[in-house]
């Protein structure tokens, strides 16, 4: 059994939380890379379904997007290639002109959200619903507020199933749409039943007095175990790495 899958849902909560501290607040090159290949290690090891290589093939063109507009406007002084209009540069930062300082920006960006992106089906993978709500509560969260992280987490898998759904019934109709014309195609209906569900899921929880009463009771209740607080320790180490390295301590 992989690691993360033996985890308790609390471990992999608090993990998740020091990373997206990291990711938020790492603003150099060599913490941003590092922060990224240790995604790219946690998500070859942890078993969940999916090729690291294609999610990454996903972000190219975003982060190339990301590159070119901090390359653009970016603030500094080092020119790769020298404003065609230097007297606009107090305006429009130079048009026409591409900066290292907004390469290195836009190189760290594009890490940081390769390292959230590749990460996060790991949790979503090996952690059930349930045990995130039961997860959450018994950390003294109120269990309203952790219905509302397991529906936004169900949901992720419900619109990728139906995206998956509409566009094999498009394919069936002989749609071949490609670009923003195919993605139109597929937003549209998606959003519409999103919200079709959304307001069954209130009528289902109204009609079940869903929150009427201050405290619920759960038939598992979950443990730490020797293995939680060992990753635990590890993820403190890890965060603090990822710090010194990140202000050359």
């Amino acid at each position: 059994m992989f690691l993360f899958s033996m985890l308790d849902a609390r471990t992999k909560l608090f993990f998740s939380l020091l990373l997206t501290l990291l990711i938020l607040f790492v603003d150099k090159l060599a913490a941003a890379v590092c922060l990224m290949i240790s995604c790219i290690v946690i998500r070859l090891v942890s078993g969940v379904t999916g090729s690291v290589i294609g999610y990454i093939k996903n972000l190219t063109l975003l982060a190339a997007f990301i590159i070119a507009v901090q390359m653009l406007f970016a603030p500094g002084e080092s020119y790769i290639i020298k404003p065609l209009f230097p007297y606009f540069i107090p305006v429009l930062g130079g048009i026409g002109s591409l900066k290292w300082e907004g390469l290195m920006l836009g190189v760290i960006i594009a890490c940081r959200l390769a390292a959230l992106m590749v990460f996060l089906p790991v949790f979503t993978g090996t952690t059930p619903l349930h045990g995130i709500a039961s997860g959450l509560c018994s950390m003294g969260v109120n269990y309203r507020i952790a219905f509302i992280f397991t529906v936004a987490f169900n949901f992720v898998y419900l619109f990728k199933y139906e995206a998956v759904v509409i566009m094999n019934a498009q394919r069936l109709r002989g749609m071949r749409k490609t670009g923003l014309k195919a993605a139109a195609g597929i937003l549209i209906p998606l959003i519409l039943g999103a919200m079709r569900k959304a307001r069954d899921s209130s009528v289902a929880m109204d009609s079940r007095a869903f929150g009427i009463y201050e405290k619920r009771t759960w038939i598992d209740k979950p443990e730490m175990r020797k293995i939680d607080y060992f990753f635990i320790a590890g993820s403190v180490v890890f965060f603090i790495c990822i710090i010194l390295i990140n202000y050359n301590l």
